[in-house]
Formats: C-alpha cells, structure tokens, sequence
C-alpha cells in the first residue's frame, strides 16, 4: 500500500503544479528584476528594498525547492467507480451527529488539508473512523474533545457545490 503521506488528490497535484509554475515564471522573474533595480541604487548594506529583495528571493527558492522535491514523492490517487458507495480517499462525505449538527468534509493528503475548506487529512482520526464506510452507517470518533458518535448521509466523488 501506497505511504498515506504521499497521497494526495489529482485537484490537489494540479495546485501544488500551479503554484511551482507561478513562483518560477512569475514570481521569481519580478523579484529578481526589484533586486537588480535596488542593487543599482548603490550601498547594499543600507539599501532595506535589496535586502528584502534578496530574503524573499531566498524564500521563493526554498518554496520551489520543496515543491520539486514533494511532487516526485506524491503519488496522486484517481477515483474509481469501485469505490462508489464506501468512503475512501479524496471523497467528500457528509455527516451529521445526534445534535442534527452536519459537517462536509473532503478526505484528502496532508499537503492538501484545509480545515477552512473542510479538507481533513486521511491520517486524522475522523477520516480514519470514516474510511470504508458507507451511507447510513454510525461511526464513533476520539478526538481531543472526546468521543463523538456520528452518521454518514452521504458520500460522492465530487465537490458538493458541483451538484
């Protein structure tokens, strides 16, 4: 079985490919052109745009050094009509607990994880509690804040908004 840190989904590829992209051509080109232009100001040591320049070429460096790195090591996970019906990676799943509160979630790879987006990592305990299940079943989840016992409404491959 695939490292469940290396998942990630193809939405979530395509990002991580979009942001290495922008940072490359983008990013990089016009801070490197706004480093060039103070350096010909004159004095470094006392020129604040050519230092800021140059620690935010650093941090752009240090980004896309990761982001190569990471995309050789993910592994992206495609939906297949055999998982219809059961959560599995990359699903949104709809619950609800016995207050009538429901939550949408997304369960996703750690690089993806947005709790603002309702991307849950594969690893947290929900998503584990959650995986192989299928509409209708209960499942009881520990978390921090104690258990928590809730019910599947539904499960899809696709974003709910895309309904």
């Amino acid at each position: 079985m695939a490292n469940p840190n290396n998942l990630i989904t193809p939405e979530g590829r395509q990002a991580m490919e979009k942001e290495l992209d922008y940072l490359w051509r983008v990013e990089r080109r016009q801070t490197t052109q706004a480093v060039t232009e103070a350096a010909a100001h004159g004095d470094r040591s006392e020129n604040a745009e050519y230092k800021e320049g140059k620690r935010r070429l650093r941090e752009i460096d240090r980004r896309l050094r990761f982001l190569r790195k990471r995309l050789e090591q993910l592994q992206v996970v495609h939906y297949s009509p055999q998982q219809e019906g059961k959560v599995f990676f990359g699903a949104w799943v709809e619950i609800e607990n016995e207050t009538g509160e429901t939550k949408q979630l997304r369960i996703v790879g750690g690089d993806e994880f947005d709790p603002s987006k309702g991307y849950i990592s594969v690893r947290s305990p929900m998503a584990r509690a959650l995986i192989g299940h299928e509409v209708d079943d209960e499942i009881t989840v520990q978390t921090p804040e104690g258990k928590g016992v809730w019910f599947i409404n539904s499960i899809q491959y696709k974003s709910f908004e895309s309904n």
